[in-house]
């Protein structure tokens, strides 16, 4: 039986995130924007409210929700802003390998703090020459005695001039490729941690990105999130299930684009009538209205499989891939429906269509979602020969 009725508590979840959009984001997010500053206030805020640790269990003092949970409330608040959205989510993405692969004494060393005061934590994969190899990477975590001890620099990590502790993927050996990254749970106030300036992005200014430098830092051996050569496993493992929640948040900024566009259309006259009237514009609407619908059902797909614990690999790319592409093509499209006031910052949805474009690009870019895709399709057809 399927049904896509929200359960009282996901109505409940979503209505909160909602409010919260509306109160505290979006009356802030336009200057955040043009001053690329970072909303500390909107970030503490969201902790209390449990945004931040949606995922991680009740007994560490988290939320306990599930993955589908999880985005529903996450398309209202990247509704609002984008980038503080981002920012807000990182820190999922960074304790999921810790809730799922972590030791007992792990998620009590670094989980239960986190939820019980305002903390940010980052994930540290890409680096400035290293996005869709990670196989690549020049991040090394030589094994000295007691402690690994890490060099190397990460480039365009979410919150890295405000993280508490960092998620970091480095080599323990260049030539083993994948089977030679681990993943190191590293405090920003080891010795040797350091960040550059904040990054000056096109969008989603609100999200403080920065370069990571780790130098002859020295990582206890108990801060190594399960085994050597097994970091690479645990990376993608958190993307399948975040890529959903990047996902939705391209729906959020997409649906936003949409009711702007709807409105402005109601309100602009063009030969003497509202430009809504028209078809050409009806036309660009209702395809809004449906890519947006199918990315959310997409979404939800996703986020549905990884709750009920089924490989979710295609479908997570799936999900991202289309929603980010509907981000952008429906921002540039409300852009053109506001014609050229569009075109100027005294309406926000050109910053809409500059926060949509990155989506393309972070957590997988759009061509390697559709390797994954491919891949999987090729795997599955190869069982039915």
């Amino acid at each position: 039986m399927i049904g896509f009725d929200l359960t009282r508590q996901q109505k409940a979840l979503q209505e909160q995130a909602r409010q919260f959009s509306r109160e505290v984001i979006l009356p802030v997010a336009a200057q955040h924007d043009r001053d690329g500053t970072f909303p500390v206030d909107v970030m503490t805020k969201a902790h209390q409210e449990g945004f931040l640790t949606p995922l991680v269990p009740k007994e560490y003092g988290g939320g306990g929700l599930g993955i589908l949970d999880t985005c529903i409330l996450s398309e209202e608040l990247a509704a609002g802003c984008m980038g503080i959205y981002v920012s807000i989510f990182v820190s999922t993405l960074a304790l999921y390998p810790i809730i799922r692969f972590g030791t007992e004494e792990q998620k009590e060393r670094f989980l239960r703090p986190f939820c019980s005061k305002y903390t940010l934590a980052s994930y540290c994969l890409s680096e400035s020459t290293v996005g869709s190899d990670p196989a690549s990477m020049k991040t090394t975590a030589v094994l000295d005695g007691d402690y690994y001890l890490l060099n190397g620099t990460k480039m365009w990590i979410t919150n890295g001039g405000y993280a508490d502790f960092y998620l970091v993927f480095a080599t323990t050996d260049p030539q083993k490729k994948h089977k030679g990254i681990i993943s190191l749970i590293v405090p920003s106030g080891i010795e040797g941690v350091s960040h550059g300036e904040p990054i000056d992005k096109m969008g989603q200014r609100a999200s403080n990105t920065t370069a990571v430098t780790f130098k002859n830092v020295r990582v206890p051996k108990e801060n190594l999130l399960a085994g050597e050569g097994e970091g690479f496993k645990k990376a993608m493992a958190a993307l399948d299930i975040t890529r959903p929640m990047i996902g939705i948040g391209a729906v959020g900024v997409a649906r936003m684009a949409m009711e702007l566009a709807t409105r402005y259309a109601k309100k602009r006259i063009q030969f003497g009538v509202p430009i809504s009237q028209h078809q050409a514009v009806q036309f660009i609407l209702a395809d809004m209205a449906k890519d947006i619908e199918a990315a959310r059902l997409l979404v939800w797909k996703a986020a549905w499989l990884a709750d009920q614990g089924i490989r979710n690999s295609k479908e997570a790319a799936m999900a991202k891939a289309f929603a980010a592409d509907t981000a952008m093509r429906v921002t540039t499209d409300a852009v053109q429906i506001y014609g050229g006031m569009g075109y100027t910052k005294w309406h926000p949805v050109e910053k809409l269509m500059r926060d949509a474009k990155v989506i393309q690009i972070y957590e997988g870019t759009a061509q390697i979602m559709r390797l994954i895709i491919a891949r999987q399709l090729f795997q599955e057809m190869e069982k039915t020969l």
